[in-house]
């Protein structure tokens, strides 16, 4: 097996003597117009506690330069994708410097030259784990820490990431970019897009709450942008979920950046959302366009409490982080927006996705066995999304959604202290998997009782009024395919 596949049984060892306090990355970026220039220098800064003597740190990259651990300079151990750290004390320092490697895949820092203006445009896109091609990092989900990014970029460009600009200074036709040190937070969810992008700016205000908005694409699909619509979708959104949850938007800043060449739909990067360009409509767009535009806006926004700051611990968990989403999408669609229609368009569409996905040999169980990194590229589909969230759906049904919310918003307070595993579709730190049914029927009033959670092929329960008892709550065996 390649060493960059982490297993779930060596991250937790890691994530069980390591624990990363603050990562400070610098990439240069001032070559990038260079199309033959292939490489970026990064320099990443971490400082963690440990309690063993040695660990490894993740790059995939050209080359690892230079190691230091803790002032010391050391000889580089490294395969390609991990670097080995050695000699560690209680509390460290270890800075890597490295040369990246631009993307033509999507996957860590893409670069791609607009034939219509012919200048440059990067974004980065990292889920399940791609942010380690761009800096030395932690890469897996539980690990969270404050990031601080230093950009070096062309002059003019835009140049942004998950928290606003702190400091900016210009100099021989180039920028530096400071940014603010983010909340603590999973490596997956960094980001940093920069070029000439077409700006809009706008503002979302809640009592004493300012949050900037930005929308931005290339400037050569300005003129497909809608960004009037966007804009209402998002403070329309902000209003919903802040009251549902109970709890501010943390974040700061909210981006929303549509990019060339994605491949996939949309990415949650806390205050930089990035987007597929086939949002934007060349033509005239139908309504169902706009309303799935919108849902995938509210879908995403969602994550930014459940995915983002509650987080799960391993990818055995991406199901209801998505799940949970993909409810959201449609449910904050109708209760929010114009778009009331949204759960129409989720049966006909979605749910169909998710019953094509679970015919097929491939199929496997809501709650997934993701054993390492391979597994859980192959976990992003109908089942995992569509399926779950057909099943949370059943669930308000049964529960009402007023205690649904209340469940929901009862752990808000408790969310930035740490990474916790999902359970059910809530997390407190002090809840067990076995407790939570016990939590649900508190707060329902009601005996838990749900079916099963889809079993496998021809066995979904067909609506709210298919349930069945069940005292489990979503284990695996109650959820395997046949």
């Amino acid at each position: 097996m390649s060493s960059a596949n982490l297993t779930r049984e060596e991250t937790a060892a890691r994530s069980a003597s390591v624990t990363v306090r603050k990562v400070h990355v610098e990439l240069d970026l001032r070559d990038a117009p260079n199309s033959q220039q292939l490489v970026f220098d990064t320099t990443t800064t971490l400082v963690f506690d440990a309690t063993a003597s040695e660990t490894w740190i993740d790059f995939i990259g050209e080359s690892v330069g230079r190691l230091t651990v803790n002032g010391v300079e050391r000889s580089v151990e490294y395969d390609g994708a991990r670097v080995e750290v050695r000699d560690l004390a209680a509390s460290n320092t270890v800075i890597i410097e490295g040369k990246g490697v631009y993307s033509r895949s999507g996957e860590g820092l893409h670069r791609f030259v607009d034939p219509v203006d012919g200048e440059t445009y990067l974004y980065t896109q990292y889920e399940p784990a791609d942010s380690r091609r761009v800096m030395a990092c932690f890469e897996q989900p539980d690990m969270k820490a404050s990031y601080t990014f230093v950009v070096h970029a062309p002059a003019g460009w835009h140049v942004l990431s998950n928290q606003s600009v702190a400091t900016l200074r210009d100099r021989d036709g180039a920028q530096t970019v400071e940014f603010a040190p983010t909340l603590p937070m999973s490596s997956y969810i960094t980001s940093v897009a920069a070029g000439p992008y077409h700006r809009v700016d706008a503002a979302w205000t809640r009592g004493e709450q300012s949050v900037a908005l930005g929308v931005f694409c290339r400037p050569s699909l300005s003129a497909f942008l809608e960004e009037e619509e966007i804009i209402e979708i998002t403070r329309q959104g902000l209003d919903f979920f802040t009251d549902s949850f109970d709890f501010a938007y943390p974040w700061g800043k909210y981006d929303q950046i549509f990019v060339p060449e994605y491949n996939l739909g949309a990415m949650e990067n806390p205050g930089i959302v990035t987007f597929t360009e086939a949002y934007l409509s060349r033509g005239a767009a139908t309504d169902a366009q706009r309303g799935g535009r919108a849902n995938t806006i509210l879908h995403e926004m969602a994550h930014m409490w459940f995915g983002d700051l509650v987080t799960m611990r391993w990818w055995d968990d991406l199901w209801l982080k998505e799940s949970f989403a993909d409810y959201m999408g449609a449910h904050a669609s109708v209760a929010a927006t114009r778009f009331t229609d949204a759960w129409v368009r989720f049966a006909a569409n979605r749910k169909a996705w998710a019953y094509e996905q679970d015919q097929l040999p491939t199929t496997h169980p809501i709650v997934a066995d993701i054993t390492d990194l391979e597994a859980a590229k192959l976990n992003f589909d109908g089942i995992t999304y569509a399926k779950g969230a057909s099943v949370l759906k059943q669930l308000v049904a049964f529960v009402g959604e007023d205690q649904f919310f209340e469940a929901c918003a009862g752990t808000s307070p408790h969310m930035p202290t740490a990474t916790r595993r999902w359970k059910i579709c809530w997390c407190s730190s002090k809840t067990s998997l076995g407790e939570r049914p016990r939590l649900v029927e508190g707060v329902a009033g009601n005996e838990w009782r749900i079916d099963a959670v889809a079993r496998g092929r021809r066995r979904w329960p067909a609506d709210a009024g298919a349930e069945r008892s069940a005292s489990a709550s979503l284990a695996r065996r109650a959820v395997r395919p046949r």
